[in-house]
């Protein structure tokens, strides 16, 4: 079993602590205190009325749930990072790039959070010396085909 101790504080009365849907899930649902009103092509800041600290070299990301994905909605950073220093609220970046208008409740389900191990990049600077070669080398956007 690999469990995770998090710690949560709420933030406030409506805030509801993650849970788990089914035993297996990778990820956790997220609910928000307010009502929103998503319009086509709006960005809003969405709260969820907790705050939480992550062991260092863990991080958090936010994904949208596919329900909600299939819709048209989505996170604008997906998957937005929380970082194990952070102690503020957790808050949810959402766009609408559907047609339709997409609304919440507060306490309705509306994205999803799943935890990762962090590992740190050690930067060496090569100076003038070519990088390794690779059979792909420096071909970019569409270089294997779509």
């Amino acid at each position: 079993m690999n469990d995770l101790r998090i710690y949560f504080k709420k933030l406030s009365k409506k805030a509801v602590i993650p849970e788990y849907s089914k035993k297996g899930d990778a990820c956790c649902d997220l609910t928000v205190i307010e009502d929103y009103l998503i319009k086509p092509g709006d960005i809003i800041l969405a709260r969820t009325g907790f705050a939480m600290a992550l062991p260092e070299g863990f991080e958090a990301q936010i994904r949208p749930r596919s329900g909600l994905a299939l819709k048209g909605l989505t996170v604008v950073n997906s998957p937005g990072t929380i970082d194990s220093s952070y102690r503020g609220e957790v808050k949810i970046i959402f766009t609408n790039l559907g047609k339709e208008n997409i609304t919440f409740k507060s306490g309705d389900r509306v994205a999803q959070m799943k935890f990762s191990v962090v590992f740190t990049g050690y930067f060496l600077d090569i100076g003038d010396n070519d990088l390794e070669d690779t059979e792909r080398g420096s071909y970019g956007f569409g270089s294997t085909g779509f």
